[in-house]
């Protein structure tokens, strides 16, 4: 009778490596602790915060054009609101002007008041009066008291240029501003000077400008026309 040998093999050699791996050598069983490590790498990671600062800078920024916008705003309709009420006071604006340009001045100046025009935060009221060119020629050159003309005015719009030129050559420094023409007629030119004077202040000054441009708007020009005056 024969009977079966059989060989059992057994091996408890192991080897033991650096990286944390148990290696049994005759069965291969190995058992490793690197997908841990990984793991807790893995886990240890932070998201960069840079993207986040960069994002917040630019809605900070955004905010801060807005609310410049919106104070620029409010500061600028507080100013226009100031100057259309008029935050300095009154002053009037005295043109003297030649007989036959009389009516038109007269409802230029008329729609001016009633609009409560205003020249550097004051509203301006301009009064005409109609007086020969020879007698404010004499008052504004001194042969003549001022007081005959009702005072020193802030623009004469005589009838013709001789006039000005009277005015120029014997008093060059009361020239407030250059003359400029606002109407004429077949010989006549009638042309708007800006006086500098000892009460004309600098209100009045800029007033008789803006109210000099005033005079070219059509409007006032087609008064002129009425009046038998073109522009």
């Amino acid at each position: 009778m024969n009977r079966a040998v059989g060989k059992a093999t057994s091996t408890g050699e192991q080897r033991t490596t650096g990286e944390g791996r148990s290696t049994a050598t005759e069965g291969r069983s190995t058992v490793t602790g690197t997908h841990r490590a990984m793991g807790k790498l893995a886990g240890r990671r932070r998201v960069a915060k840079w993207p986040i600062f960069a994002g917040a800078f630019v809605v900070l920024l955004i905010l801060g054009l807005l609310a410049w916008g919106w104070a620029n705003n409010v500061l600028n309709s507080r100013a226009e609101a100031q100057a259309n009420a008029c935050t300095d006071g009154n002053s009037t604006l005295t043109v003297v002007v030649t007989p036959s340009a009389q009516k038109p001045l007269t409802s230029a100046a008329d729609r001016w008041n009633r609009a409560n025009t205003v020249v550097h935060a004051h509203c301006v009221h301009v009064e005409v009066r109609a007086i020969p060119p020879q007698q404010v020629l004499d008052a504004l050159t001194g042969k003549a008291d001022v007081s005959t003309i009702g005072g020193f005015p802030a623009a004469w719009v005589p009838e013709n240029s001789f006039w000005i030129n009277q005015l120029v050559t014997a008093k060059p420094g009361i020239v407030g501003s250059p003359a400029e023409s606002v109407a004429s007629a077949a010989s006549t030119d009638y042309q708007f000077l800006g006086l500098a004077g000892p009460t004309v202040d600098e209100v009045q000054t800029r007033a008789a400008q803006v109210f000099r441009d005033f005079l070219h708007e059509p409007a006032q020009q087609a008064d002129f026309k009425a009046a038998g005056l073109s522009g």
